[in-house]
């Protein structure tokens, strides 16, 4: 199997893996959040997609994020600026969670685009250097390694939060 074709299914995997913790959950349960100042299970899918759609539209493609050229806040209500990450105790306090459905549609869009990106990419193109801020140059492989690895992180905190509300497997 070639990198690429693993890669996506990675990719793929994790959507199967999301789909899980989400399941029967209530809005009520994608906003709760267990103390102050800590993440709801909205704004850490909200993160995955706009941190997703960040790195792989700008920094790999260097093409306009999804966010803005398909007018996600828009559809999301919120401002063009939430950039889902580098919060503040009191912007993660204040940020208002789309209905999960909103979120899951963005999230799927911003996976639709990865996967396309992936598949237009020649083998050789994997090996490119991008510097990628704080990171430093990575190569493209490295930074779809950072996609499903940041992803599955974050879906491990996702089960975690819903476990916390409802229990093992419930």
């Amino acid at each position: 199997m070639d990198l690429q074709r693993h890669i996506g299914r990675e990719l793929s995997g994790l959507k199967s893996a999301l789909e899980r913790p989400l399941g029967s959950l209530t809005q009520e349960e994608i906003a709760w959040r267990p103390a102050y100042g800590c993440n709801s299970i909205g704004l850490i899918l909200f993160h995955m997609a706009r941190t997703e759609d960040s790195i792989i539209q700008s920094s790999v493609k260097g093409a306009p994020l999804i966010w803005e050229s398909e007018k996600w806040y828009a559809k999301l209500n919120l401002p063009v600026e939430e950039e889902g990450a580098h919060y503040t105790i009191e912007q993660v306090s204040a940020f208002k969670v789309p209905p999960c459905k909103d979120l899951m549609a963005y999230y799927d869009a911003v996976r639709a685009k990865t996967k396309e990106c992936l598949r237009g990419l020649r083998p050789e193109e994997l090996d490119r250097n991008i510097s990628l801020g704080n990171f430093g140059e990575l190569q493209v492989a490295t930074i779809f390694s950072f996609i499903v690895t940041h992803a599955s992180q974050h879906i491990g905190e996702i089960s975690y939060l819903r476990g916390l509300q409802r229990g093992l497997d419930k």
